[in-house]
């Protein structure tokens, strides 16, 4: 607890979760910790600018830290726990109680009811700027030591100015290199940082001319693997994008980095029917309308122009239903149930900037987000090898580790 002379606390990054354990640090403390927050751009926040297309998808409507903790590839266990401490309830309870209302999309996604990312931003800096935290933009770091002196701060930060020492740092980079190499000096282990969240590239003579056109409700899978997501995807000038895409993008993005972005992509594009339920929908309307062409009438929810193509693959575009033989009904099921698309690169998803890799997980304590290796190290949000799928999860991640990590600075 606060002893007299004050505790002096370095936060490290100017992005959601730096702000964030900077300003609940002073909150919890009751102003008695004195917080630096160290920017090396001349911007803050600028992540949380852009993120949701400038919107600012804050937060995700899951409520149970089971499954919540279910949305992240990579950091589950340890969010589980940290969740009972500060999820979406928690973060939404924040920025309401300081005028900043929320909505709920029907995907689950949050956003400021403003549509505008300012909204969260301002919040934000009058929060810091009210608390008490002190913003240092344009400083470069050059490292972060431990302090030898047995009598003095437990740490000092070099920057080019000069050095100043510090009771405990919180490191709240993302996925900064020069950090990490900082941390490994210091005897951290760094998981070697991938990209996640991102779309695929794929060339196919089955998706040609669709950009833009959205399907519903796809399963995809890799070949030879577990790991699938279901939900919608996105035609796009380069091959597929959307959630299901990104989702599975999140949870292979080690697979495919040590792949260099080659695979096969097991498409279902109708996961609510069987292989012998296409079949006697497809005998019913051969029976029932002889003399109509089956690509005339898009079934299941499928884009008109997707499913023309589909039977212009399967037996042609001027066979009529009377004219289509059993080997051609099955060459338009394997399509529907079992579509092969290799995938040959990586493409961006430009809302969202999120690498797999960081901070080894056993190496920090989650009850207190603090260094195992050194007392007083704390660490938030993307420099930890944590990462969400795309939904509001990776900021819940900045908010719910900064908040845990605040707590523990203003205790001890």
């Amino acid at each position: 607890m606060y002893s007299g002379s004050s505790k002096k606390v370095a936060v490290i990054g100017g992005g959601a979760a730096g702000f964030f354990g900077a300003i609940q640090t002073k909150i919890l403390s009751e102003g008695k910790v004195s917080v630096s927050l160290y920017e090396k751009s001349p911007n803050v926040l600028s992540k949380v600018k852009i993120s949701g297309g400038g919107r600012c998808n804050v937060t995700h409507s899951c409520f149970d830290p089971e499954e919540l903790s279910k949305r992240y590839p990579r950091g589950e266990k340890e969010l589980k726990r940290a969740f009972e401490i500060f999820q979406p309830k928690d973060t939404i309870r924040f920025f309401e109680s300081r005028g900043v209302k929320l909505k709920t999309e029907n995907d689950g996604r949050m956003f400021p009811i403003t549509d505008n990312s300012e909204t969260i931003i301002n919040c934000l800096l009058e929060e810091a700027k009210k608390s008490g935290v002190k913003i240092q933009t344009k400083v470069s770091i050059l490292g972060i030591y431990k302090n030898e002196d047995p009598n003095g701060k437990r740490f000092r930060i070099q920057t080019e100015e000069g050095e100043e020492y510090f009771d405990s740092v919180l490191v709240a980079s993302g996925s900064s290199r020069k950090v990490w190499g900082w941390l490994e000096n210091m005897g951290h282990s760094i998981e070697s940082p991938v990209p996640s969240l991102f779309t695929f590239e794929i060339s196919d003579p089955l998706l040609d001319g669709f950009q833009g056109l959205t399907v519903s409700d796809v399963e995809i899978i890799f070949k030879n693997s577990k790991l699938k997501q279901r939900g919608p995807i996105l035609f796009t000038h380069w091959g597929l994008s959307g959630p299901a895409v990104l989702k599975l993008s999140a949870w292979a993005a080690r697979e495919l980095f040590d792949s260099d972005y080659k695979a096969e992509l097991l498409v279902d594009w109708v996961p609510n029917y069987s292989r012998q339920e296409l079949r006697e929908i497809f005998l019913e309307k051969k029976k029932d309308s002889p003399s109509k062409k089956p690509g005339a009438r898009s079934e299941f929810d499928l884009p008109s122009r997707f499913w023309e193509r589909v039977w212009e693959k399967s037996c042609g575009s001027e066979k009529r239903w009377s004219e289509i033989s059993s080997k051609e009904i099955h060459q338009a099921e394997e399509i529907l149930k079992r579509t092969v698309l290799k995938v040959s690169g990586k493409g961006v998803f430009k809302d969202e900037f999120v690498t797999c890799g960081g901070v080894r997980r056993k190496e920090v304590d989650f009850s207190k987000m603090e260094s195992r290796l050194h007392p007083g190290l704390y660490f938030a949000g993307e420099v930890l090898d944590i990462d969400g799928i795309t939904g509001g999860f990776n900021f819940q991640n900045a908010w719910t580790t900064s908040y845990i990590a605040a707590k523990a600075l203003a205790a001890n």
